[in-house]
């Protein structure tokens, strides 16, 4: 008997639906799995730190939660503050952070059994029984590294990376990892399994990411040291937005072994591992910890270079480059002030500031960056979201990356006269022959070489340069893509750049902001000027810049920064 073939054609339709829908129901049910584990791992949080308060009812929290990390790193090392005392502490901070922001995806229960093993500890490190949140994509044996995707929910990591090898040999105790977006691709921190993130100083607000988690939980003081990555700022936005300290130190300067990447194997846009603090002290007692001979050790691709003390404790005059716009997104008001102010703050301390003009950052970003990150025309990319049910934040690199080449011309070509950013977009997606991307490399090594002897003969020792900001509404990252310029610069040069909050959006920022128009006039442009509005209070802050290897002066920059900001302003 033969089968119509309406009838064929139909049976094999439903059969696909059917075989659609189970495979959804089972991403379905690993999400909620996940979910409860994330549930589980706050109930823990709870139970732990109300059974420690019930031993110890005298205790005052806000005493331990008020140290700075040197402060508290010595106070622990030297006996006068019980390990378990500050640890419990963090735990019901962090577990009171994350119920207001969930940025927390899960407890490491096994710092427990690490807080024990440390009071056994016959040699103290620099940051022994200091609790450190790490993010999701840092590898800590036994737990996911999911990077926002279903398909790395329940695979392990075999052993720790590196970087939180180090810690624990220096006495840290990782007990949290924190919550990023669906492939590190954004500087929002949403995805389908955790969640969206907030900004602890106001809701509405992103807390930037990708290392948004980390952004979140340090800014609400249920962290006092965190560790993230940064391939376009995911280390500055978050810091920036949430108003605390972050450095991105040059690609090569912390073992990235053991640490997931959003786009695996690009070498365009160099990728780094960072801390993030309160603090700037705080960041440079973190990098003393880890550029050790464990580091060195452990991974023998890092450079052997500990941290010079001499640099970082220097107080000669500096020569100080700065510019207030890269001429590509145009500054917030309160951007622009905070640039002006803070030359002024250093002029009058007696250091030099020079003006430091930037051209071309348009194709910088376009094609070094965007060309660079999707040089296989976002094949490599694409293929990550398979059998996923979202797309994140990046529907548009998505989308484009899917698209056939002739359409991508097209789409060029006939957007270039009326939106000359998102044909340049489109143009920078297309796929690049292995001759082109090894032409690409050696163009973006020509251009470092430029912008160094541009440095170089204005004699700077650093750089002070914008940072986007105030933190944006929520879902406005997604949407303002082209948005990264500032931060990806020094990705594409890598050079290490650290963020200091530095003044507060004022009513009168607000109010200019009205006169808000950019420099393209856009889409972009006026998307942009609605997700700064309503933004009086949060914090903003500058981006300060050295030349590759040199972390230790740009902390020390970023120190000094920090100092006469707060001279200035008693709220921070």
């Amino acid at each position: 008997m033969r089968v119509p073939l309406p009838a064929l054609l139909g049976g094999s339709a439903l059969l696909l639906l059917l075989l659609r829908w189970r495979r959804r129901r089972a991403l379905w049910r690993k999400v909620a799995e996940a979910q409860e584990r994330q549930e589980l791992s706050l109930v823990r949080m709870e139970a732990a730190a109300r059974r420690f308060r019930e031993q110890h009812p005298s205790l005052k929290v806000a005493s331990i939660l008020s140290l700075p990390l040197p402060e508290l790193s010595k106070k622990l090392r030297d006996g006068s503050l019980p390990l378990d005392h500050v640890f419990y502490a963090y735990v019901g901070k962090a577990l009171q952070i994350a119920t207001e922001t969930n940025c927390i995806t899960e407890f490491l229960q096994e710092s427990e059994t690490q807080l024990r093993k440390a009071k056994l500890m016959e040699k103290q490190g620099l940051l022994y029984g200091v609790p450190v949140s790490i993010k999701d994509s840092i590898d800590c044996q036994g737990h996911d590294s999911t990077l926002g995707f279903i398909k790395n929910l329940n695979k392990p990591a075999a052993e720790d990376s590196v970087v939180v090898q180090v810690l624990k040999r220096q006495g840290a105790i990782p007990f949290v990892k924190t919550n990023v977006p669906q492939s590190l691709i954004s500087y929002d921190c949403k995805n389908l399994i955790f969640g969206q993130t907030r900004n602890p100083l106001m809701f509405t607000r992103t807390p930037g990411g990708s290392s948004g988690g980390e952004g979140a939980l340090i800014g609400g003081g249920g962290s006092i040291l965190g560790i993230g990555t940064d391939v376009g700022g995911s280390l500055r936005f978050p810091a920036a937005f949430c108003g605390i300290c972050a450095i991105k130190p040059t690609g090569k300067r912390l073992s990235k072994r053991g640490v997931m990447a959003g786009v695996v194997g690009q070498k365009a846009v160099a990728a780094a591992v960072g801390p993030l603090a309160k603090d700037v002290e705080s960041l440079a007692l973190c990098l003393r910890a880890l550029l050790c001979k464990d580091m060195f050790s452990l991974d023998t691709t890092v450079p052997p270079l500990p941290f010079n003390e001499e640099v970082y404790s220097s107080t000669k005059p500096l020569r100080i480059g700065y510019y207030e716009t890269d001429f590509f997104t145009m500054p917030s008001p309160a951007m622009r002030r905070a640039v002006r102010e803070t030359k002024e703050l250093l002029e009058e301390a007696g250091h030099t500031l020079v003006p430091f003009e930037l051209t071309n950052v348009d194709y910088v970003i376009f094609n070094y960056c965007v060309r660079g990150m999707f040089a296989d025309g976002g094949s490599s990319f694409v293929r990550k979201f398979k059998g996923e049910m979202e797309k994140g934040g990046i529907g548009l690199f998505f989308w484009l990356a899917k698209a056939p080449h002739w359409l991508k011309t097209l789409l060029s070509w006939i957007s270039k006269p009326f939106v000359p950013r998102f044909s340049s977009i489109i143009r920078s997606m297309k796929e690049n022959t292995v001759d082109e991307v090894w032409s690409l490399h050696h163009e973006i090594e020509d251009f470092c070489h430029q912008f160094v002897s541009q440095w170089q003969k204005l004699n700077l020792d650093v750089m002070l340069c914008p940072m986007l900001g105030p933190a944006l509404g929520i879902g406005y990252p997604a949407k303002l893509s082209v948005a990264v310029s500032y931060t990806m610069l020094y990705n594409a040069l890598d050079f290490p750049a650290g963020v200091v909050p530095v003044t507060l959006v004022t009513d009168e920022d607000e109010e200019q902001l009205k006169g808000y128009k950019g420099y393209y006039q856009d889409w972009w442009d006026r998307t942009l000027a609605k997700a700064f509005r309503g933004s009086v209070g949060m914090p903003v802050a500058v981006q300060c810049v050295a030349l590759p290897w040199q972390e230790e002066l740009c902390l020390r920059f970023m120190k000094e920064v920090e100092t006469l900001s707060l001279k200035k302003n008693s709220f921070f």
